[in-house]
């Protein structure tokens, strides 16, 4: 049995992971549950998962969640509840804990996720942002506490599949594919006009607002690139990035002979998170299959890097180093929460990153505090970037 801490519990990874959790009630036990502000789901996992201890926003959705778990017949709550970035962090480094799952959404997930490396826990990453802003930190940590970072994401998830018993030496580059979102066909110019519902309207997955925004406008893609260089040691020019509108193959990985090794499967992250979780075994799977009885459409083309600013503006930040990668996270963030809320255009997204990184100096990574200062000078002038291009 191995025990589990999952933060960001209540959002699409969170609710996938648990899924799994009920696939092998053997394997796993939940000790741990962190969530946001969704109390009401949160109440309904605190009833079928019995973890000890759980973490929601703040204080006063730490109330309204004993309301919820009232609701459902519980007098008492069954387990402490706790709440913030600090309420997450002691959940994660709890002492029964074997593996911590981080899918908090964005830079949120660092602190808590930072602290399990260094109390000594595996981890499986589906929060990508904790790599772009804390890498070089977090898998120096790894390394120095034996711990091992398992990616979910899954086009890193694919790759470490790929990876298996290949030495470094003999990969030429890391392929990531990208379906494109749903704008790939669309002409830049319409861009400005772009509504949220549209950018929310993804072709091939299903996931949280944040990354569904950063997949239209290809960021994803390239925080994936920030990530792929942490996490498999290997420098930005061994990383490229192809659409693949089907959503197929989830990644490649090409070696020095130009042998091809790829990852297929069907587009459903309980696979993924399945992996990470079972890993270094392989179990055997409810999930479906791809049906090579029918037809099947593979295409691969480069992506138009102009339309996708987001894109080279993140393999720039990797090129800089340093805190470049946390700048350019931090105004994204603050972009997509414009964007989403109609207080900027849709072609403004990679106009305030690009602006705020031209802004704010890198600087040399030396602590977690550091990147959160940075983080927040970021954040700073990223809104009165937007404020005076409104």
């Amino acid at each position: 049995m191995k025990n589990i801490v999952l933060l960001g519990s209540t959002g699409s990874v969170g609710t996938n992971t648990l899924d799994v959790v009920r696939a092998f009630p053997d394997r796993f036990k939940v000790i741990g549950l962190a969530a946001g502000n969704n109390v009401e789901k949160l109440a309904e996992q605190v009833v079928e998962f019995a973890p000890s201890i759980v973490s929601v926003a703040d204080e006063l959705k730490a109330g309204e969640l004993v309301q919820a778990l009232r609701h459902v017949g519980l007098r008492h709550p069954p387990c402490e509840i706790v709440w913030g970035v600090e309420g997450a962090t002691e959940i994660a480094v709890q002492p029964a804990a074997q593996l911590v799952l981080g899918a908090m959404s964005g830079s949120q997930g660092l602190l808590p996720i930072y602290r399990a490396v260094e109390a000594g826990k595996d981890i499986a990453l589906a929060n990508k942002e904790t790599l772009v802003i804390a890498g070089q930190l977090i898998m120096a940590k790894a390394k120095e506490k034996g711990v091992q970072i398992l990616p979910v994401d899954s086009e890193h998830n694919a790759i470490h599949q790929c990876l298996r018993g290949v030495a470094r030496s003999e990969i030429r580059r890391l392929i990531l594919t990208a379906s494109g979102g749903p704008f790939l066909h669309t002409p830049k110019e319409r861009w400005n006009a772009v509504k949220p519902s549209e950018a929310l309207n993804h072709p091939t997955w299903r996931m949280g607002q944040k990354i569904t925004i950063d997949s239209a406008t290809l960021m994803n893609k390239g925080l994936e690139v920030i990530e792929a260089h942490w996490l498999f040691g290997v420098s930005p020019s061994q990383i490229d990035v192809v659409i693949h509108p089907q959503s197929t193959v989830h990644s490649l990985v090409e070696m020095i002979d130009g042998s091809i090794i790829a990852q297929m499967g069907i587009t459903d992250m309980r696979s993924c998170i399945q992996y990470a979780l079972t890993y270094p075994e392989r179990l055997e799977s409810k999930l479906p299959g791809l049906d090579f009885g029918k037809p099947h459409r593979l295409e691969f083309f480069s992506p138009d890097r102009e339309k996708f600013a987001c894109l080279d503006l993140a393999y720039k930040a990797l090129q800089v180093g340093g805190t470049m990668p946390t700048v350019l996270n931090a105004a994204n963030e603050v972009a997509v929460a414009a964007f989403l809320s109609g207080r900027l255009a849709f072609s403004g997204i990679p106009e305030t990153i690009a602006l705020t990184m031209e802004q704010i100096a890198s600087e040399p990574v030396t602590s977690v505090e550091r990147l959160t200062n940075v983080d927040a000078r970021a954040r700073i002038f990223a809104e009165e970037a937007i404020a005076m291009h409104v």
